[in-house]
C-alpha cells in the first residue's frame, strides 16, 4: 500500500508541475484565445480574433470563390480539391459560393454531383480542412442558392418567386422558406441566396420569374415572409436549421431599358424611394443579413460602388447589421462593362470605400484590394469594418463552436414527404384561373377520355424554372403524370405536338387526331428556363441566346434570355388553333416564367389556367384544379400586357395621360391582382374610420361573402389614392391584401390597419410626409375589379 501510495506521487508530480507552471499556464492560454471562448460575447469575440489577423487574412475573408471546384468525389466519400488547398493557402478563403450546386453552367450532373449525403461530406471535409490547416482556424462561409428551394441534387423543388407571391399567402410561403433552409443547412450551407426584390415592370427581361412581380407592398410582403422562413422569426442563426438571407439585387435591376438583362435603368430619385427600394427597406428591418448589389447603375452610379445605396442608405438609414456581396462579377464590371474605375485595383478601391463588403468570384477583392490597401487607396479601418461583419454572423451562427453537420440528417430530411406536401399546396395556391367560360372547368372526372397535348405537357425541367438542379425524373410530376393519376381508368392520349422554339420539331396532325378521339383537349404551352448542356454561359452563369431557327433548346426565359416579342414561340399558337378548329372542348394551362401574349387564347379558348413554373408537384396541383379537387385562388403579380407597344403596363402608374391606343386599348389583357374562382364573392359594407392621433391609424373593415355553393378563397384587396397631392402620385396603390378561406353561404368580415408611412409620399422637399386632404379607399378582386370605394379626409399634414 505504501509502495503503491509512493507510485501514486511519483506520477502525480509532473502532472502538477504540468499544470501549476507559469509557462505552461500561459502555454495554454495561448491555445484558448479569447475568440474561441463561446462564452464572451461576440462583439469581443471579434475584436480579439480580428487583433490576430494579418491584412493576407482579412482580405481573404471578403472574398467568395465558386464552391463547386473545390470538391473530388472519391468512391463512396467526398474529399477537398488541390485547387481548394491552393486557395485557402494562397487566398485564405472565407466564403464560398454555390459548392453543392449542379447544372449545365457547373458541368454537374446527377452522376458528378452530390446527393445530400454526399453534400454533408463535402462540406465536412471543406471545414475540417481550413481548421487542420489554417492558423486562425476561422470557419468557411458556404452559400448557396436558394429562391425556389436549395439548387442541389435531391432536394424539394417548389414553384418560382413568381408563383410564390401568386397565392398571396405570406404564411405559406414563410413555411416553404422554412424548409428550403432547414434542407440547405443540414447539408452544411449557411447562406441562402434570395428573396429577388426586384420590381418586374418589363415584361422582355429574362428573369421576371425570379421575383415577386410588378408591386413593391406585395413584394415586401412576400420577401418578408422568406426571411422570417430562413433566418427564423429571430433571427435564430445557431439552431442548426437556419441560414441567412441574401437579399437580391440592389438595387432596381428589374427595369432595364429594352428588356436587357443587367441593362441600363433610368429612374428618378423619387420613384427610387418610393417604388423600388421599399422591399429591401422592409426586409431589411425584419432582420435580413446579408445583401447583393445588383450588376446596373442608378442614374449612372453602378451599384457596387454606390455609397449612398451600400453606406449612408442600408447602414445609416435603415439600420443594416449584415454584410453586403457584389453580384457574380459585377466589381469587374466596374472596369470592362461601364468603364468607371482604370483597372481592377481602382475598381477594388471604389467598391470597398462605397460600403461593399465581399466579392462574389473573389477576382477583386483579393490582390488588387491589397495593393489598395497597402498604396492607402482603402484604409486598414475600413477593411475592418467588413471583414467584423461577417465574422460577427460566423460567430453568431455557432461555426467556430460547431462547423460540422450530420450527413444522415441531410438524407433523411431532404425531399421528404412534408416537404412535397407542402410543394403541392404551394403549387396548388399560385394556380390563377384566368378564364372560366360557361363553368369549363372543372372537369368530370368520369370523362372517358381526354388528349393531353403540347411541349410543356410532359417535361419535367420546362415546369420547374431557371435555378434548378438536375433531377430524378421520377420525383417530378408533369401535366401528364398528374392527370394519369387523377384518372386511373380513362384512355389519355398524349401528343406533344411541337416543340417551345424548334419549328423543326412538329406534329399537329397527330395532336389534332388525338384531339379528336378524344371528348376533352388539355393544352400545356407558354415558356421554358430549362438550361441544357449545349447551352453556352458567360462568366457570370447568364447564358447566350442561340440564333438558330432549328435545332435549338427549349430555353426562350431565365437569366440572359431577353426577349423583343412576348408571343408565344415556334409552333405553339399554330397548335392551338388546330386544336380549337376540331371543335372539342378545350383547357389550355400555361407554363412559364413571364406574362406572354395570350390574346388569341382570352378570345377562342373558353378555360386558361395559369401556372408559372410549378415546381416538382405542379402536375398534381395544376390536375388538382383542373378536376374540382382544389379551388383556384391564385392572383397575378404582375399584369399581362396586350402588346408589347404598351409596355410598361404596371397598374400603379403615376397619374397622368393614358388613353387608347389606335391599334387597341391602354389597358392590360389581365390586371395585376386579378384571377378567378369556382365560387363567387359578394363584397358589402365598407367602413373606414381613421383616427387622428400622433399615430393617424386608418381601420378599414369590408363583409366579404361567399354567395355560391362550393367553399373556396378569397384575396381582399385595398388599394388607395391620395386625391391631390403636392407631387404626382399612383393613380392606385395596393396597401394590405388577405387571403381567407370562406365557407359556401358565409359572410366574413375581412379588417386592415393602415398607419402614417401607407398614407404617406415624399413631397418637393423629398420628406416623407402625410398631407392633408381626402384619399379614396378602394377595396376588391383586383386592381381593375375594385368592388367598393369610400373616401376619408385629413384635417393637417403630419412627418414621419
Amino acid at each position: 500500500m505504501f509502495t503503491n501510495h509512493n507510485k501514486f506521487k511519483n506520477w502525480l508530480l509532473p502532472v502538477l508541475f504540468f499544470v501549476c507552471s507559469p509557462t505552461l499556464v500561459s502555454a495554454q492560454k495561448k491555445e484558448t484565445p479569447l475568440y474561441k471562448n463561446p462564452k464572451t460575447p461576440v462583439a469581443d469575440r471579434v475584436k480579439d480574433l480580428l487583433g490576430r489577423m494579418t491584412i493576407e487574412e482579412k482580405v481573404g475573408q471578403l472574398s467568395t470563390l465558386l464552391g463547386w471546384e473545390m470538391y473530388d468525389k472519391k468512391g463512396t466519400t467526398v474529399v477537398v480539391s488541390d485547387k481548394f488547398k491552393k486557395a485557402a493557402e494562397a487566398q485564405q478563403i472565407g466564403m464560398l459560393w454555390a459548392t453543392l450546386r449542379a447544372d449545365p453552367w457547373t458541368q454537374k450532373t446527377l452522376e458528378t454531383g452530390l446527393d445530400p449525403y454526399k453534400s454533408a461530406l463535402a462540406t465536412n471535409a471543406l471545414q475540417k480542412y481550413i481548421i487542420e490547416h489554417t492558423r486562425l482556424q476561422i470557419p468557411v462561409f458556404i452559400a448557396e442558392e436558394c429562391p425556389h428551394g436549395h439548387m442541389a441534387i435531391g432536394t424539394t423543388v417548389f414553384p418560382t418567386s413568381i408563383g410564390q407571391s401568386s397565392t398571396w399567402d405570406p404564411m405559406l410561403i414563410q413555411s416553404m422558406a422554412t424548409a428550403i433552409a432547414k434542407e440547405a443547412r443540414l447539408q452544411g450551407a449557411h447562406i441562402g441566396y434570395g428573396p429577388v426584390l426586384d420590381l418586374a415592370r418589363e415584361p422582355r427581361w429574362s428573369r421576371v420569374e425570379e421575383t415577386y412581380g410588378e408591386d413593391q407592398v406585395l413584394n415586401s410582403t412576400m420577401g418578408v415572409a422568406m426571411v422570417k422562413g430562413f433566418q427564423g422569426v429571430n433571427n435564430m442563426l445557431n439552431t442548426g436549421v437556419n441560414i441567412i438571407s441574401t437579399l437580391k439585387h440592389f438595387t432596381a435591376y428589374g427595369a432595364p431599358e429594352g428588356g436587357h438583362n443587367a441593362g441600363l435603368i433610368n429612374t428618378g430619385r423619387r420613384e427610387l424611394i418610393t417604388s423600388y427600394l421599399p422591399p429591401f427597406e422592409a426586409t431589411v428591418k425584419a432582420g435580413a443579413l446579408s445583401i447583393m448589389a445588383a450588376y446596373n447603375s442608378v442614374d449612372g452610379i453602378p451599384c457596387s460602388a454606390n455609397p449612398y445605396l451600400l453606406d449612408t442608405l442600408l447602414h445609416k438609414q435603415w439600420g443594416f447589421k449584415g454584410f453586403s456581396v457584389s453580384d457574380l462579377g459585377s466589381i469587374d464590371g466596374l472596369v470592362a462593362t461601364q468603364h468607371v474605375a482604370a483597372d481592377n485595383t481602382d475598381a477594388a478601391a471604389q467598391a470597398m470605400n462605397a460600403g461593399l463588403d465581399n466579392d462574389l468570384g473573389g477576382q477583386i477583392f483579393s490582390a488588387p484590394l491589397l495593393a489598395a490597401v497597402k498604396d492607402g487607396r482603402v484604409s486598414q479601418q475600413r477593411i475592418d469594418e467588413a471583414v467584423a461583419r461577417l465574422l460577427t454572423q460566423k460567430f453568431e451562427m455557432g461555426l467556430f463552436e460547431n462547423p460540422y453537420v450530420d450527413p444522415k440528417a441531410a438524407q433523411k430530411f431532404a425531399r421528404n414527404a412534408t416537404n412535397v406536401a407542402l410543394a403541392r399546396k404551394v403549387a396548388q395556391e399560385s394556380v390563377i384561373l384566368l378564364k372560366n367560360e360557361s363553368n369549363a372547368l372543372p372537369l368530370k372526372k368520369n370523362i372517358g377520355s381526354i388528349a393531353v397535348i403540347g411541349p410543356n405537357a410532359d417535361n419535367i425541367y420546362n415546369q420547374l424554372g431557371d435555378y434548378t438542379a438536375p433531377q430524378d425524373p421520377k420525383a417530378i410530376i408533369t401535366v401528364l403524370k398528374g392527370i394519369k393519376a387523377k384518372l386511373p381508368s380513362a384512355k389519355v392520349n398524349y401528343v406533344k405536338g411541337c416543340a417551345i422554339r424548334d419549328t423543326a420539331d412538329v406534329d399537329i396532325a397527330a395532336a389534332v387526331a388525338a384531339a379528336q378521339q378524344s371528348d376533352v383537349a388539355v393544352v400545356v404551352l407558354g415558356g421554358s428556363s430549362a438550361r441544357d448542356f449545349k447551352t453556352e454561359y458567360i462568366s457570370t452563369g447568364a447564358a447566350t441566346v442561340s440564333q438558330a431557327t432549328t435545332g435549338v433548346s427549349d430555353m426562350e426565359s431565365g437569366e440572359g434570355f431577353d426577349r423583343q416579342s412576348l408571343d408565344l414561340m415556334g409552333k405553339q399558337l399554330e397548335l392551338l388553333q388546330a386544336i380549337v378548329k376540331t371543335g372539342k372542348p378545350v383547357v389550355l394551362v400555361f407554363i412559364g416564367g413571364r406574362p406572354l401574349n395570350l390574346n388569341w387564347p382570352s378570345e377562342h379558348v373558353p378555360a386558361i389556367v395559369s401556372a408559372w413554373y410549378p415546381g416538382q408537384e405542379g402536375g398534381h396541383a395544376i390536375a388538382d384544379v383542373l378536376f374540382g379537387d382544389y379551388n383556384p385562388a391564385g392572383r397575378l403579380p404582375v399584369s399581362i400586357p396586350r402588346s408589347v407597344g404598351q409596355l410598361p403596363v404596371y397598374y400603379n402608374y403615376q397619374n397622368s395621360s393614358r388613353h387608347d391606343y389606335v391599334e387597341g386599348p391602354a389597358s392590360p389583357l389581365y390586371s395585376f391582382g386579378y384571377g378567378l374562382s369556382f365560387s363567387s364573392f359578394k363584397y358589402s359594407d365598407l367602413q373606414a374610420q381613421l383616427t387622428e392621433a400622433e399615430d393617424l391609424n386608418l381601420n378599414v373593415s369590408v363583409k366579404v361573402t361567399n354567395d355560391s355553393n362550393r367553399d373556396g378563397d378569397e384575396v381582399v384587396q385595398l388599394y388607395l389614392r391620395d386625391d391631390v397631392s403636392s407631387v404626382v402620385t399612383p393613380v392606385e396603390q395596393l396597401k394590405a391584401f388577405k387571403r381567407v378561406n370562406i365557407k359556401a353561404g358565409e359572410t366574413k368580415t375581412i379588417s386592415f390597419v393602415l398607419h402614417k408611412a401607407d398614407l404617406s409620399l415624399l413631397n418637393q422637399q423629398m420628406q416623407k410626409v402625410v398631407e392633408a386632404g381626402n384619399f379614396t379607399i378602394k377595396v376588391g378582386a383586383a386592381s381593375q375589379d375594385i368592388k367598393l370605394e369610400t373616401k376619408i379626409n385629413i384635417n393637417k399634414n403630419y412627418k414621419l
